[in-house]
């Protein structure tokens, strides 16, 4: 943190040195040929969405790391990824807060919501820019935890919001215990709409096989037990997950590939047999 003797003048330095280092990533990202939203800061309804609401705690007042708080409630246009301000239309405020933090004058908490080990700014974003440009570690902290349907994981990335969403409206239409949810996942964001509506198919054939109704968690747990892990067991047991497959992609294209086959939807061996024959004639046409 440069010094020169007048908190004035190094709170100037701090702001161009700040304004100057996002408009050198946003160029770099332009070149990468990202879009802009590559280096803006994450959206916290945007990620919420994604990861679907149920609640919210208070956690009281927090040192919190600065690296980890990566996101805004409503300013995600004015500051970047790092927190560095976007343009030049609040630099008085920025640099008044520069100039306090260097003189040691008290800075209020800023107010976070939580997602997992991850943080979005509800008020304090110039606190939290001006805290980053010095290079500090913690910011002190005002924390509101949320709650959510899906695990707040690697969501550090805007690319990865999509499979999120699509995993959460698969979790509402197919309410899986969470003991189980791992074991059923896919690697395109529309292979979750695909696989909800396989499963609800399933769940038709067999309400209509045994003259009952079934709700939503019946469906799920039967799906899970009586058609997905015996289907697993019968996949792996004849060698028809590709190597780059979840366990997820691997039951939804053999049962594709099943019912192109004999238009049934019945599972044994001696149908896993055609299906692995079916798949080396296709690698022997290629």
């Amino acid at each position: 943190m440069a010094d020169s003797g007048s908190p004035r003048i190094d709170a100037e330095s701090d702001f161009m040195r700040s304004r100057r280092l996002q408009t050198l990533s946003a160029l770099a990202a332009r070149l990468r040929g990202e879009g802009g939203e590559a280096t803006r800061a994450l959206s916290f309804d945007e990620v919420v969405d994604a990861l679907g609401r149920r609640g919210e705690r208070r956690l009281g007042l927090q040192l919190i790391p600065l690296d980890a708080i990566i996101g805004s409630v409503d300013k995600v246009k004015d500051f970047d990824r790092r927190f560095r301000p976007t343009s030049d239309k609040s630099r008085a405020r920025w640099e008044r807060i520069a100039r306090a933090s260097r003189v040691g004058e008290e800075i209020p908490p800023i107010d976070v919501y939580k997602l997992g080990d991850y943080y979005f700014v509800r008020d304090g974003h110039h606190r939290v820019s001006v805290a980053r440009a010095l290079r500090l570690r913690l910011i002190e902290a005002e924390v509101t935890e949320v709650q959510t349907l899906l695990e707040p994981r690697d969501i550090g990335r805007r690319d990865s919001l999509e499979l999120k969403h699509w995993r959460k409206l698969f979790i509402q239409r197919v309410p899986l215990p969470t003991s189980v949810r791992e074991r059923v996942r896919v690697t395109k964001p529309h292979g979750y709409g695909v696989l909800a509506e396989m499963v609800e198919a399933w769940a038709a054939r067999t309400m209509m096989a045994e003259a009952q109704l079934m709700d939503k968690k019946t469906m799920a747990q039967r799906w899970m037990d009586e058609e997905f892990l015996p289907v697993l067991e019968l996949i792996e047991e004849a060698g028809l997950q590709g190597e780059d497959e979840t366990a997820g992609d691997a039951y939804m294209r053999v049962a594709g590939e099943r019912y192109r086959l004999i238009r049934e939807h019945a599972w044994d061996r001696e149908i896993m047999k055609q299906v692995a024959a079916g798949k080396k004639r296709g690698r022997k046409s290629r």
